[in-house]
Order: C-alpha cells, then sequence, then structure tokens
C-alpha cells in the first residue's frame, strides 16, 4: 500500500505538473495572438487585454513567481502574503529571474529600460478583509497599441508598464508606487508627463490618458520617475515645445496656413514669371528679389506637401526628403533676407553707388550654397535628424488632461532646432531689426537737411519699411510663442508669414509701378526740353 500510495502521488504530482505546463502554454500562445490582433477595434483590444490579466491572475505555478515574455509583451505573477515588505523590479537584464526566498522575500527582477518599486502597504487594504495570499501581476507593453486614444498621444519609446494587485484596485497610497522610465538619449527639450490609463475618461469606453494621482520628476536627462498613488498602465506623454497647441484652435490654424500658403504660391510663381517675360535686362536689386520669391515659393511648397508626407503610407526616405527640403527651403528664405537687410545698408550707405566685382553671383553662392551646406551637415552628423516629427496639440477633456498630435516631415533633432531653426531665425530678425532702426535714423538726417525734398525723404522711408518689414520683421514674432503672448502671436505669425510671398507681390508690383511712372516722367521731361526753342 505504501508503495502504491507513493506512486499514486508521483502520478499526481506529475498529472498537476502537465497541466500547469500546458496553462502557461496556453498564455504564451494568447500573449502571441494578441501582438497578431493589432487590425482590430479598441474594445477587441481591450477585451484581450482583460482576458491576460484574468489568465495570470488564476494561473498556477510553483515558487514564488512566473514569467512569460513574447517579442513586446511581458507578463509576470508574483504571490504576495499580507507580512509583504515591497518588492522592486529593477533596470537590469531579463537573463536570469532569481528563485523565490520566500513569501514575502523582497526580489529583484530585471526589466530592460524601466524599473518599478512597490511599497509595504501595497497589501494593507485586501488583508483587512482577506487574510490570504494575494497575487500581483505586472505587464510590459514595447508597444502602445492596445492604449491608442483618439488624440494619438505620443508616448516615451511606446512603453507602458502595468500592474495589478489581486481581490480588488489599489487606490490612495500614502507611500507610491515609483515607475522609472530611462532613454538612450537626452530628454533636454521636451516636456515630459507621467500619466495612467483611464478606463472611461471620455465616451469611448477604452478612456485615455490622465495625469491624476501621478507626480512626474526627472533626476537626470535620460530619466522620468513617475510617482502614482495607484495601480495601473502607466506612461510617460512627451512633447517637444513647453507651450501647447489648443486643440480648438488646429483647425482654423490649419486653414490660414492652407489658404495663405497658397495665395503665396500663386503670388511667388506669377512674380517670377513677369521677370523672366520682361525682355529688358534686370539690375542687381531685381535679382536679388526673384532670389527671394523663389526661396519663398519652394518653402511654401514643401510646407503644404509636408503633412501629407508624414502619414504612414508614405515611405520615411520620402518623408526624410522632404524635411530635408523644407528645412533648406527655410534657410535658404531667412538667408535671402539677410541679403536683402545688407543690400539695404550698401544702398542708404553707399548712397546709391554700387559696384562689386559679380556681386549678384557672390550672392547666390551665399543664399543658396550655405544652407545647402548646413542640411547636408546635417545630415551626415546624424541621418536620422529628419523625419516624422510630431506636433502635441494641447485638449482639455472633462476627466482629465489629453494630447492629440500631428504629424509633419520636419527636424526630429531638438539641438538642430535649436540652432539652425530658431537661432537662425533670430540672427536674421536681429540683423533686419538693426538694419531697419539705421536706415530711419539715416533718412531722417537727410530730411532736415535742406537739400534733400521731403518727398523724396517720405517715399525713401516707405521703401525702407516695405523691405525691411516684409523682409524678415515679422518672423520676429515665432519668438513670443510664450505666457499671454502665445494665442495672438499664433494667429498674427500664421496669417502674416503664410501670405509672405503675397505681400512681396504687392512690393514687387508698387515697385515696377514706381520704376515705369519714373522712366515715363523722364521721357518727358526729354521730350519737352527738345520741343522748347
Amino acid at each position: 500500500m505504501d508503495h502504491c500510495g507513493t506512486l499514486f502521488l508521483c502520478l499526481c504530482l506529475l498529472t498537476l505538473q502537465n497541466a500547469t505546463a500546458e496553462t502557461w502554454k496556453e498564455l504564451l500562445r494568447y500573449m502571441e495572438n494578441m501582438q497578431v490582433s493589432r487590425a482590430r477595434s479598441p474594445s477587441f483590444a481591450f477585451r484581450q487585454l482583460h482576458q491576460l490579466e484574468q489568465m495570470l491572475l488564476n494561473t498556477s505555478f510553483p515558487g514564488y513567481n512566473l514569467t512569460l515574455q513574447t517579442p513586446t509583451i511581458q507578463s509576470l505573477a508574483f504571490k504576495l502574503s499580507c507580512d509583504f515588505s515591497g518588492l522592486s523590479l529593477s533596470s537590469a537584464t531579463l537573463k536570469r529571474v532569481p528563485q523565490a526566498r520566500g513569501q514575502h522575500a523582497r526580489g529583484q527582477y530585471a526589466w530592460g529600460q524601466h524599473a518599478m518599486q512597490f511599497p509595504a502597504e501595497l497589501t494593507r487594504d485586501a488583508c483587512k478583509t482577506r487574510p490570504r495570499e494575494l497575487r500581483l501581476i505586472c505587464i510590459y507593453f514595447s508597444n502602445a497599441h492596445f492604449f491608442k486614444d483618439e488624440n494619438n498621444s505620443s508616448l516615451l519609446n511606446n512603453y507602458v508598464l502595468g500592474a495589478q494587485l489581486s481581490h480588488g484596485h489599489v487606490n490612495n497610497l500614502r507611500d507610491p508606487v515609483n515607475i522609472s522610465f530611462w532613454h538612450n538619449q537626452s530628454l533636454e527639450g521636451y516636456t515630459l508627463s507621467c500619466v495612467f490609463w483611464k478606463e472611461g475618461a471620455r465616451k469611448q469606453p477604452w478612456g485615455g490618458w490622465s495625469p491624476e494621482g501621478c507626480r512626474t520628476e526627472q533626476p537626470s536627462h535620460s530619466q522620468v520617475l513617475c510617482r502614482c498613488n495607484h495601480l495601473t498602465y502607466f506612461a510617460v506623454l512627451m512633447q517637444l515645445s513647453p507651450a501647447l497647441v489648443p486643440a480648438e484652435l488646429l483647425a482654423p490654424l490649419t486653414y490660414i496656413s492652407l489658404v495663405g500658403c497658397s495665395i503665396s504660391i500663386v503670388a511667388s510663381l506669377i512674380t517670377v514669371l513677369l521677370h523672366f517675360h520682361s525682355r529688358k535686362q534686370s539690375d542687381s536689386l531685381t535679382r536679388i528679389h526673384m532670389n527671394l520669391h523663389a526661396s519663398v515659393l519652394l518653402l511654401n511648397i514643401a510646407f503644404l506637401l509636408s503633412p501629407a508626407f508624414a502619414m504612414s503610407p508614405v515611405p520615411r526616405s520620402a518623408c526624410t526628403a522632404l524635411a530635408a527640403a523644407l528645412h533648406y527651403a527655410l534657410l535658404s528664405c531667412l538667408t535671402w533676407m539677410a541679403i536683402e537687410g545688407f543690400n539695404l545698408y550698401l544702398l542708404l550707405g553707399r548712397v546709391y553707388n554700387i559696384y562689386i566685382r559679380r556681386y549678384v553671383l557672390k550672392l547666390g553662392v551665399l543664399g543658396w550654397g550655405v544652407p545647402a551646406l548646413l542640411v547636408l551637415l546635417s545630415l551626415s552628423v546624424k541621418s536620422s535628424v529628419y523625419g516624422p516629427h510630431t506636433i502635441p496639440v494641447f485638449n482639455s477633456w472633462e476627466n482629465g488632461t489629453g494630447f492629440q498630435n500631428m504629424s509633419i516631415c520636419w527636424v526630429r533633432s531638438p539641438v538642430v532646432h535649436s540652432v539652425l531653426v530658431m537661432g537662425y531665425g533670430g540672427l536674421t530678425s536681429l540683423f533686419n531689426l538693426v538694419v531697419l532702426a539705421w536706415a530711419l535714423w539715416t533718412l531722417r538726417r537727410l530730411r532736415v537737411r535742406a537739400d534733400a525734398p521731403n518727398a523724396r525723404a517720405c517715399r525713401d522711408t516707405i521703401t525702407v519699411l516695405g523691405l525691411t518689414v516684409l523682409l524678415g520683421t515679422t518672423w520676429a514674432l515665432a519668438f513670443f510663442s510664450f505666457g499671454v503672448f502665445l494665442l495672438p502671436q499664433l494667429f498674427l505669425f500664421t496669417i502674416l508669414n503664410s501670405l509672405y510671398g503675397f505681400f512681396l507681390f504687392l512690393w514687387f508690383c508698387s515697385q515696377r509701378c514706381r520704376s515705369e511712372a519714373e522712366a515715363k516722367a523722364q521721357v518727358e521731361a526729354f521730350s519737352s526740353s527738345q520741343t522748347t526753342p
């Protein structure tokens, strides 16, 4: 009987072990199926997620913990007791998982570039009513497919870390749960917000991201620490600019940009065609104007194509090429603005007597060559400096705060954006403002002289204002995107600079009419002098 009993016990243990192994295989197959079901609806995805949670809470395993892993999902289950003293899942490699040291052991398990620390009071409320074994499950996603809200929020590396305790929800912890996120590059220049997935936060049952109950800290340039007083799924929302655009303004600003840039494209194209249609030889001033028109035409075309090329069906290489072209067009436009200011300085400083050998050719090399060199240098340093760029848009929710994204093909590097966009534009605007101030002072000095007619001085003042204000000053509005200036700046900058090519067209027409009027007056004066006896 003793031998039979021992044999029967061994058979039972073997059967139980085989059943447990089959359960783990079923769990693993389920996780693998979740990875390939990305075409389904969000509601279906969350049913899958809740089913995975229940399977992990109910599965049996020997020892202290269970770890299952697929390429994008990692699941961990732990057995806890009421004398739980805390648990730390630290950032390291996941090659080895330690064995249990007892039900209340303080273990350490690797989670790649992330970590979670659970306080001792985690089991306090659950143990008040059910003083028995508890189950803690942790699920890590390296893809945010299951958490796609309506706003397409931008998450740090698309990482989501989640945790759940059996026998009730965990809320209002005095000692918070600490969730750490690391990045392999510096996060300077980004605004980071710790959020959790709140089901039912909006009208959709699957919910959205909310910052309630979480505090964001940044111990280093590449780490984000989230301190949250509850258990759920956590992530880090990130945005490039600290000044968020309200979602309500996205549609009107987009419409203004579309209409304004379209008008500018037509105006710049007409201006360039009229210039080439004219048979008379143009002077250096007119050729400088035409180069500026060409750069503005290229800038507006690239800008209008940028959102369409950032969408998923378009190859990433095409978006990268367009982003580089857009950056090049902007740098060329800014450079030709500075050239206009420099040429204005020569006109007034040398009293309309300019002769520099191959003057326009040298300016062309500067206006078109230097931006090309800067763009190629950026690409050589880091090929991923251009590509799809996400613009975060702030959206106020009834039950929280959300972010939605708009993608364009643009500069992705914060350093390049700060130096070769904002810095380059700031220097250009500052230079033109200095030239404007100096030109106004010069014209004022000419006006007080007896030999400078008031009509000529006023006409020169209009010329200086037209060239300098329209060719650079409005771009300085980009530096007022903060505080109470944000909303007025958004509309003024969008209206004035989207119609930039149209304003140049009006300036070109006025200058042409003025030249023709002066030529006609000279002919009439010459004719009258010939007819006078």
